[in-house]
């Protein structure tokens, strides 16, 4: 059986910048071992496997060490590729039957618009290993139930982190985001996001942790629609509009190359 597989850059407007995923588009269920090896032999921060399902499409993402619980590049790049193939009309939203639930999208004005849960974090003591694997004093630490949120001075102390990731393993979390207001007109909150227990040193652009960041710059800045930044070394624009418990994540997306797999 081929399977064909799509890969997308998420969350820019042009190639080779956003975050990367894989989209493979089944026609049945497989099974997890196999899900597993493909995300592997991909070795991309996230791959995607659609299913079609009767009002709309089942969704999984695998890094190449973990199944993901939620995954906002995997999902803007699915919605993407379902459009881009035609197996989606342009004006009908994607519906993903997901383990957090259901997830939608929608094409509005260039931008693909994602309505994901919210996830606020609580503020809490750092864990051991928590500040000391980054190197630098926080303004707060907080957690949810995916990561730590470390809030820190500047932007330009979020580009200088250089993690100690052996460190970093021994904190029980998924993932790290560090954050601070935007030095530059045009956002208004920039991080990085380190998962190395998911296979990911750092990952390039991550709209789930847009759903924390979302609720705690839409308290701190008064405004509930907002442009965040991502400082990776490939970057990545990502609009969040808080709405209760639910957010709204906006990105642009680009396909940079379509093949089919043959093994399995």
């Amino acid at each position: 059986m081929t399977v064909p597989v799509v890969q997308v850059d998420a969350f820019t407007d042009r190639p080779f910048a956003g975050n990367p995923a894989a989209v493979c588009l089944l026609d049945a269920p497989r099974v997890d071992d196999w899900l597993e090896a493909v995300a592997r032999e991909l070795n991309l921060p996230a791959t995607a496997f659609l299913v079609p399902a009767r009002d709309g499409f089942d969704l999984r993402w695998f890094t190449t060490t973990a199944e993901l619980t939620l995954c906002g590049h995997g999902t803007l790049a699915s919605a993407h590729v379902l459009w881009e193939t035609g197996r989606l009309a342009p004006g009908v939203a994607a519906r993903f039957h997901a383990r957090c639930g259901l997830l939608t999208a929608e094409r509005r004005a260039g931008w693909i618009e994602m309505d994901f849960p919210a996830e606020p974090a609580r503020e809490t003591p750092p864990p051991p290993d928590l500040l000391e694997a980054l190197g630098v004093s926080a303004r707060l630490v907080a957690r949810n139930r995916l990561d730590y949120l470390v809030e820190v001075a500047s932007e330009s102390v979020v580009r200088a982190v250089a993690p100690d990731l052996a460190r970093l393993m021994r904190v029980d979390t998924r993932g790290v985001i560090v954050t601070a207001p935007a030095a530059k007109p045009g956002y208004d909150f920039v991080s990085r996001f380190f998962a190395p227990r998911f296979g990911l040193a750092e990952d390039f652009v991550t709209g789930s942790a847009h759903c924390c960041l979302g609720p705690l710059w839409a308290e701190r800045l008064g405004r509930r629609d907002l442009v965040g930044r991502q400082l990776s070394s490939r970057g990545g624009v990502v609009r969040v509009g808080v709405r209760g418990e639910r957010v709204l994540l906006a990105g642009q997306a680009v396909t940079v190359f379509e093949g089919t797999l043959l093994a399995g």
